[in-house]
C-alpha cells in the first residue's frame, strides 16, 4: 500500500496547492485533433474493435454504435449481452428506435450521416417573376392606385389642398385602367368594389375641399347611385353639408333627412348629429319651430352642449321667456364626463403615484377635458349674457336668476364671472356707479375674483383719470394675485400716469415675465422706452409685437415713429406703406407720410399724400395749411384759394386765413376781389394793421378816394403800437431787478413750460411768415407743420368671457 504514497518534499511545505494541476495525459481531450492514431480511427475502421462474445450464452445480441462518419462498433452490455442493431447470423435487426433522428439502413453500407441533406447541394434558385404577365400588372396596377389614394389623403392633411386633388384625379385615372384591366383577364365579380369606393370617396372629399362643390356632388352621385356599393346612402350627409355651404337650405334638409331614414336606429350618436344638422339648417332659413323640435328631441335621447345651446337660440328668437329658462337649466344639467381635478392631486408621497400623476397632468387626455370644461363654460356663460337681459322685467333680475341656475349646478366657479359681466353690462349703458357698485362686492370673495374685479375697477378710475383710485384698486387686484398679468399692466399704467417709467418698465416686465402673451404689457413697455430714449429697446418690443399682432395699425405706427426718432426716414416710410394698407383712410396716417416726403425734400409724393389726407379728413389745420402753401410756391393761387377759405371757416377768429384768401386773390390779379375781400376783413378786425396797409395799397394802384380814410387809420394805429410798445419796455426795464431776483424760483417751472414755449415759437414763426406790405407770401418748406401722435399706455380691462356673442 506504501507504493501509492507519496511523500511532499520539505521544499514544498508552504505550498498546500500544489499537484492539483497535474492530470493524466490519457484525458487531455484538447490535443485529439493532433492525435493521428486516434483521427486515423475516426475516419477508417482501423480502430473497430472485434465484438466481445458473451461470456454467458444469452439470447441478447450486440448494438452497433455508428460514427459521425458511418462506422459502426458493436458493443456488448456490461453483461457480455449483445448490443441491439448488430449483425447476427448474417441478418441485421432493424433500427425503428432512431429513424426519425436521420439513422437509415444506408449507413450500415458506410454511406455518411447526413440528417439535413446537405450532400444534395444547394436549393435550385427561385423560379422568376414574368413580369409581363397580365396578373402581376394588374397587382403593380393596384399598389399604384392605393399609393396615389394615401398620398393624396397625407397632402390634404399637410394644408396642400391643390396637390391632395391632384393626386386624387390620378387615382382615379389610374383605377378605370385597372378595372379595364380586369375585366379582360377575370370576371366582373372579381373587381376591388372597396378600391373603387375609396378612389371614388377620396375624390369627392378633395373636390369638396377644393370648393369645386358641383364636381364633388357629381362624384358622390357615382356612389350612391351605384348599388353594389354598402351603406353609400351614408354619403348623402356630406352632399348634405355641400349643398348648405352652397345656402341652399332646401336640398341640405332633403339630403339629410335622406340620409337619415337610411341609417338604422342602432347607429344612436350619427343619427344625432344629423338631426343637430337639420336643426341648424332650420335655424337658417328662420324655421325656429321646426329646429326647436329637433334639438328637443336631441336634448331628450343625448344631450349635448352645442344642441342646448342651439335651443337657447332657437327659443330666444321666438321670444318664448319660460323656455328659455328651462333650455338653459338643461344646459347646465348636461354632463362634461370628465374626471375631477382632484385626480391629478397625489395623496400621499409615494413616488411612484406622483411619477403616474406628473405623466398624465397634461397629457392629450387631460387637454381635451380642458378643452372641453373651457368649450362648456363658453356656451354658459354666452347663452346667460343671451337671455338675462330678456327673462326678466330688467337684465340685473335676469343676472341674478343666472346666477342662482349657475350656483346650484356643478358650474359655481362661473357664478362669480356672471357677475362681473353683470358690471361690464353697466359700463356699456353708460351706468358707472352700478358697475363699481357690482365689482365693489367682491372685495371679500376669494383672491382670484377679487383680483379681477380690482382689476376692473383700477380700469374704470384709469378712464376717468383718477389715477389715485386707480393705483389703489391696482394694488388690491395685486396683492389678490400677484401672477395675474393684467392687475400688473394696469398698476405700471397708474406708475406711468405719474411720470415714473423706470418703475412702469418692471411691472410691466412682471406682467410679461407671468404671460408671455399680454399684448398689452409689451406695447406699454416700447412706449415707456420711447419715453426714456431707449430708442433701440423700445424698437425690439414693437417689432415682437409685431410678429404676434401682424395687422395693428397701432403697432406700425409706433414702428414708423420710432424709425422717424432714429433718423431713419426711409424705414419709416416703409412702415407707414404698410400701415395705410391696413388703415388706408387713415388721414393722420397719409399726413406723416406727406410730412415725411416733404422733409426727404420730395413734393410731389408730399403733396399726394397730403391730398389724400386732405380728403379723407378735410378739417385738419396743418394740411390745410401746407396744401395752400404748396399751390402758392408753384403759383396756382387759384387752387390754394379753397384750402384758406375752409380755414377760415375752421377758425373764423383767425385773421390770418382771410388775410392768405385776399393775397391769393391780389397774387392771382383778381384785384377787385380782392379789395372786397380786405374790406371785409376790416370791418369783422378794425385794428389788424396788415390788412389796413393792403387796403392803402389796393386803393393807391387803382386810384380810389378812401386811401385817405384808410392811411389815416393806419398812422393812428401804428402810433398807439408804438406807444404801447414804449409801455411795455418801460415796464420791463422797471422790473428788471425783481425778475433777477425770481430766477431761481422760476427755474423749477421752466421744464413744465418747455411744450408750451416751444409751441408758441413755433406760431410766431408761422405768423411772422405771413405777407408784409411790400413782401408776397412765400410758404417755408422746412418747417413744422403736424405733430406725431402718441398713444396712451393700453389699460386692461379683466374679463375671461369679454366675447360678444
Amino acid at each position: 500500500m506504501m507504493q501509492n504514497v507519496h511523500l511532499a518534499p520539505e521544499t514544498d511545505e508552504d505550498d498546500l496547492y500544489s499537484g492539483y494541476n497535474d492530470y493524466n495525459p490519457t484525458y487531455d481531450t484538447e490535443e485529439l485533433e493532433n492525435d493521428t492514431a486516434f483521427q486515423q480511427a475516426v475516419r477508417t475502421s482501423h480502430g473497430r474493435r472485434p465484438p466481445i462474445t458473451a461470456k454467458i450464452p444469452s439470447t441478447a445480441v450486440t448494438r452497433p454504435v455508428a460514427t459521425g462518419y458511418g462506422s459502426k462498433t458493436s458493443l456488448a452490455s456490461s453483461m457480455g449481452r449483445p448490443m441491439t442493431g448488430t449483425l447476427q447470423d448474417g441478418v441485421a435487426r432493424p433500427m425503428t428506435a432512431v429513424r426519425a433522428a436521420g439513422f437509415t439502413k444506408a449507413a450500415l453500407r458506410g454511406s455518411a450521416f447526413d440528417p439535413l441533406g446537405q450532400s444534395r447541394g444547394p436549393a435550385p434558385p427561385l423560379e422568376a417573376k414574368n413580369e409581363d404577365s397580365p396578373e402581376e400588372k394588374i397587382r403593380q396596377l393596384e399598389k399604384k392606385v392605393n399609393e396615389l389614394v394615401e398620398e393624396s389623403c397625407v397632402a390634404n392633411g399637410c394644408g396642400d389642398l391643390k396637390l391632395a386633388l391632384e393626386k386624387a384625379k390620378d387615382a382615379g385615372r389610374k383605377e378605370r385602367v385597372l378595372v379595364r384591366q380586369r375585366e379582360q383577364v377575370t370576371t366582373p365579380e372579381n373587381i376591388n368594389l372597396d378600391l373603387t369606393y375609396s378612389v371614388l370617396f377620396n375624390l369627392a372629399s378633395q373636390y369638396s375641399a377644393n370648393e369645386m362643390y358641383a364636381e364633388a356632388l357629381n362624384t358622390y352621385q357615382v356612389i350612391v347611385k351605384n348599388k353594389m356599393f354598402s351603406n353609400a346612402g351614408r354619403l348623402k350627409v356630406n352632399m348634405g353639408n355641400i349643398y348648405l355651404k352652397q345656402r341652399n337650405y332646401s336640398k341640405a334638409i332633403k339630403f339629410y333627412r335622406m340620409a337619415l331614414d337610411q341609417i338604422p336606429s342602432v347607429h344612436k350618436e350619427m343619427r344625432i348629429k344629423i338631426l343637430q344638422n337639420i336643426g341648424v339648417t332650420f335655424i337658417k332659413t328662420g324655421q325656429y319651430s321646426d329646429a326647436i323640435n329637433s334639438f328637443e328631441h336631441i336634448m331628450s335621447m343625448a344631450p349635448n352642449l352645442k344642441a342646448g345651446f342651439n335651443l337657447i337660440l332657437s327659443y330666444f328668437a321666438v321670444g318664448d321667456q319660460e323656455k328659455m329658462k328651462k333650455a338653459f337649466q338643461k344646459l347646465i344639467a348636461v354632463p362634461l364626463e370628465i374626471d375631477e381635478d382632484d385626480k391629478y392631486i397625489s395623496p400621499n408621497d409615494d413616488p411612484h403615484t406622483n411619477l403616474v400623476i406628473e405623466a398624465i397632468k397634461n397629457d392629450h387626455l387631460r387637454q381635451m377635458e380642458r378643452e372641453r370644461k373651457a368649450m362648456a363654460e363658453k356656451y354658459i356663460m354666452t347663452a346667460a349674457k343671451l337671455i338675462a337681459p330678456v327673462i326678466e322685467t330688467s337684465f340685473a333680475v335676469g343676472y341674478d336668476w343666472c346666477v342662482e341656475v349657475v350656483k346650484a349646478s356643478q358650474y359655481v366657479e362661473l357664478a362669480n364671472d356672471l357677475e362681473i359681466n353683470k358690471a361690464i353690462t353697466y359700463l356699456r349703458q353708460k351706468d358707472f356707479n352700478q358697475a363699481v357698485e357690482t365689482l365693489k362686492m367682491f372685495e371679500k370673495k376669494d383672491s382670484r375674483v377679487k383680483s379681477a374685479a380690482a382689476t376692473n375697477l383700477s380700469f374704470l378710475y384709469y378712464l376717468e383719470n383718477e389715477f389715485a383710485q386707480a393705483s389703489s384698486y391696482a394694488d388690491l387686484a395685486v396683492n389678490s394675485d400677484r401672477y395675474n398679468p393684467s392687475a400688473l399692466t394696469n398698476k405700471g399704467n397708474t406708475v406711468f400716469a405719474n411720470g415714473d417709467y423706470e418703475k412702469a418698465a418692471e411691472f410691466y416686465k412682471e406682467a410679461l415675465r407671468n404671460d408671455s402673451s399680454c399684448t398689452e404689457a409689451l406695447y406699454n413697455i416700447g412706449l415707456t422706452y420711447k419715453k426714456l430714449n431707449r430708442l433701440d429697446e423700445a424698437l425690439d418690443c414693437f417689432l415682437k409685437l409685431h410678429a404676434i399682432l401682424r395687422n395693428s395699425a397701432q403697432v406700425l405706427y409706433q414702428i414708423a415713429h420710432v424709425y422717424e426718432l432714429m433718423e431713419d426716414p426711409n424705414q419709416a416710410i416703409e412702415w407707414l406703406m404698410q400701415l395705410i394698407s391696413v388703415v388706408p383712410t387713415d388721414s393722420r396716417a397719409l399726413s406723416k407720410l406727406g410730412e415725411l416726403y416733404d422733409s426727404e425734400g420730395d413734393k410731389s409724393q408730399a403733396f399726394q399724400y397730403y391730398y389724400e389726407s386732405y380728403r379723407y379728413f378735410p378739417s385738419n389745420i396743418e394740411v390745410i395749411e401746407w396744401l395752400g402753401a404748396y399751390y402758392i410756391d408753384t403759383q396756382f393761387c387759384e387752387k390754394a384759394i379753397q384750402y384758406f377759405e375752409r380755414a377760415s371757416l375752421i377758425q373764423p377768429t383767425q385773421v390770418k386765413w382771410q388775410l392768405m384768401v385776399a393775397s391769393c386773390f391780389r397774387r392771382s390779379g383778381n384785384y377787385q376781389k380782392a379789395l372786397d375781400t380786405y374790406k371785409d376783413i376790416h370791418r369783422k378786425f378794425p385794428e389788424n394793421v396788415e390788412c389796413l396797409r393792403f387796403l392803402v395799397r389796393l386803393c393807391t394802384d387803382i386810384g380810389l378816394k378812401e386811401v385817405q380814410e384808410y392811411a389815416t387809420k393806419l398812422k393812428r394805429l401804428e402810433k398807439m403800437k408804438e406807444i404801447r410798445e414804449q409801455r411795455i419796455k418801460s415796464g420791463r426795464d422797471g422790473s428788471g431787478g425783481s425778475r433777477s431776483k425770481r430766477e431761481g424760483s422760476a427755474g423749477s417751472d421752466s421744464g413744465q413750460n418747455c411744450s408750451a414755449s416751444s409751441k408758441g415759437e413755433r406760431l410766431g414763426a408761422r405768423l411772422r411768415a405771413l405777407p408784409g406790405t411790400n413782401e408776397p407770401y412765400e410758404s417755408s418748406s422746412n418747417k413744422e407743420i403736424g405733430k406725431c401722435w402718441h398713444s396712451p399706455p393700453s389699460s386692461y380691462r379683466q374679463n375671461r368671457s369679454e366675447e360678444d356673442w
